[in-house]
């Protein structure tokens, strides 16, 4: 599985990078809104960070738009997967920049159906809401399993299956579990994926019993 971070701090994605578990960013104009930066700045110093796909999300809701936009953001750095909505205008752009050679993400999915369109009009990542799902009374992971399911069946569909709307660790398990292909997170809950209380006791444990010894490995006492 791969972890992507929802988020577009350039501080929290720099800490994550460096730990080597980060394979990409997913921003969207709310994320960015929050740092009071330059968008397509933003996007430029995230990709400059990250090697692998960054989500940069259009605004407009038209076709021609989209396409616009979604070419312009696109030419920022190779890495930039255009981010589109789940709308019939947002599938047409994404078959447009998908012949183009362009990755595109196509987020605000919240149905096997939609998920299907996606995969045919081309795109790279399929991003269904699970949390979003869950607020409402709806099983988010049961839509996960509907996709992967749907597309497990079709050597063709190429799309990954990119988790989004994640709350808690449990849903990156859940997800695991079920065969999704990507996972992107709030910074805090990639930081959560670690914790464990047995794992901290433990450590104590382990600290109180070989500063006893009063050994240092490098050297002295």
């Amino acid at each position: 599985m791969k972890f992507f971070v929802d988020t577009a701090d350039i501080a929290e994605i720099t800490e994550l990078a460096e730990t080597g578990l980060l394979d990409g960013v997913t921003t969207n104009p709310s994320l960015v809104a929050k740092t009071g930066k330059d968008f397509v700045t933003t996007v430029k110093e995230i990709c400059r960070i990250v090697k692998g796909p960054v989500s940069a999300e259009v605004t407009a809701t038209d076709h021609a738009g989209m396409l616009a936009e979604g070419r312009k953001l696109a030419g920022i750095a190779t890495n930039v997967a255009v981010k589109v909505p789940l709308t019939m205008d947002g599938l047409k752009t994404c078959k447009a920049l998908s012949d183009d050679g362009i990755m595109v993400n196509v987020t605000l999915c919240f149905s096997p159906a939609q998920a299907i369109l996606a995969a045919k009009a081309g795109a790279a990542f399929v991003s269904p809401f699970v949390g979003r799902l869950d607020d409402i009374g709806q099983d988010g992971m049961g839509l996960i399993a509907d996709i992967v399911q749907i597309y497990n069946n079709y050597s063709d569909f190429q799309t990954e299956v990119l988790v989004a709307s994640i709350r808690h660790p449990m849903h990156v398990v859940e997800a695991g579990k079920l065969g999704a292909d990507v996972c992107t997170v709030p910074p805090a809950v990639l930081k959560a994926l670690v914790k464990h209380p047995l794992t901290d006791k433990g450590l104590d444990a382990f600290l109180a019993d070989w500063k006893k010894t009063g050994q240092s490995i490098l050297g002295g006492t």
